[in-house]
């Protein structure tokens, strides 16, 4: 595991501003892509469950990515990888919008999913050396900005989605935006020089796991907002064309929105009531959407899933990072393993049980998740 060296000559604001930027054109990719999934299913004529099966090409390739990320980042540092990996990330997006059949979705889902961990270990361990200059906890922030560029990323594809403009024109405008902010970027990221190495996987403790469950059963719940939000609304509510994105930006606008306030929420009530009423929150929010199937109880019911899901995953890292066990950097790596495992794995659940039930089964298994992050935190000693 490497070292971050403590030399930055540019003020901490502007390193703030430099990893900000960086998490902002990552949740622009991914919201990108997932705002268009129903248009792709679409395109190459595919079942719920064939879906299903294709999207799980992404925890594939981040699967792919573990050993990989954790090997090179202690010979390159994460400002290397993070730059490589982001150019990889948003290539492989636009590789999405011109996929022609199956395989070559799956393909590009591969390489989508694995450039994804690669530049979510980076960008994290670049918001680590930010919070330390800083000495008090700010990655909620970040991650609010991450959610931000979703909400724009879903408001643009609502837009593309509108007006009948195909994912290749769409996203090549966005892997532009990428690459030129990301040159632009580079020089403010802090340069970290790998000081030592050690193994590529270290075994997180107890108290780690439970916190990377709790993170698990929340990011099931994001991811399938990200992947079938869209598709919900379309099969299930019956939006008009224009609408169908709806439910989707409704999330995400309040997980932006909670992420920018969670610091201070919990600080105000604690971390335990945090995430319980988090969970709940997510929980009743998406049995609205399956009980009453119409456009505004459902965006009602996405909205309160995004304010649900948005403190989860900041305050689960915060958190990690106090371990007494392990350095901030390698807790935080070890609990985001695990919480990301179930934003990939989520979604391709949810495909194969929409299959062989429907799509409304499928999104009531969700809010049993948000149930989980409840129960999870109540038994956590946090």
């Amino acid at each position: 595991m490497k070292a971050i060296t403590p030399t930055y000559n540019f003020p901490r604001t502007t390193l703030r501003i430099a990893v900000g930027v960086m998490f902002f054109m990552t949740g622009l990719c991914f919201a990108s892509w997932a705002s268009r999934i129903a248009t792709i299913q679409q395109n190459l004529n595919l079942s719920d469950a064939a879906l299903g099966g294709v999207l799980f090409a992404l925890p594939v390739g981040l699967m792919c990515s573990l050993p990989f990320s954790g090997w090179i980042i202690t010979r390159i540092g994460s400002r290397n990888l993070l730059i490589a990996a982001l150019t990889v990330y948003a290539v492989s997006l636009l590789s999405l919008g011109i996929a022609q059949n199956t395989i070559q979705l799956i393909a590009c889902l591969l390489v989508f999913g694995f450039s994804s961990n690669a530049v979510n270990i980076s960008v994290n361990t670049q918001a680590i050396a930010a919070e330390e200059l800083y000495q008090r906890p700010i990655l909620a922030s970040f991650h609010g900005l991450w959610s931000l560029a979703g909400f724009t990323g879903a408001a643009i594809g609502t837009f593309m989605i509108g007006n009948h403009v195909i994912p290749f024109k769409h996203f090549s405008l966005i892997m532009a935006i990428v690459i030129v902010t990301v040159i632009f970027t580079t020089r403010y990221l802090k340069n970290d020089k790998p000081a030592s190495t050690g193994p590529v996987f270290v075994m997180p403790d107890n108290s780690l796991i439970k916190l990377g469950l709790i993170a698990f059963c929340s990011m099931i719940c994001e991811g399938a907002m990200f992947d079938w939000s869209v598709i919900y609304f379309k099969k299930i509510i019956l939006a008009q064309n224009a609408l169908m994105g709806a439910g989707y930006t409704a999330f995400m606008f309040t997980m932006a929105t909670g992420r920018f306030i969670a610091d201070k929420f919990s600080h105000r009530f604690g971390l335990k009531r945090t995430l319980q009423i988090s969970g709940m929150l997510t929980a009743t929010g998406l049995i609205i959407a399956v009980a009453f199937p119409y456009l505004y109880t459902a965006i009602f019911g996405f909205l309160l899933v995004g304010f649900g899901v948005s403190s989860v995953v900041p305050l689960v890292y915060s958190a990690a990072g106090k371990s007494t066990t392990m350095s901030p950097g390698v807790a935080i790596a070890a609990v985001s393993t695990i919480a990301f495992m179930g934003f990939l794995v989520g979604p391709p659940v949810i495909g194969f049980i929409a299959g062989i039930a429907s799509l409304k089964a499928s999104f009531m298994l969700i809010a049993a998740m948000g149930i989980c992050v409840t129960v999870f935190s109540t038994k956590a000693k946090i």
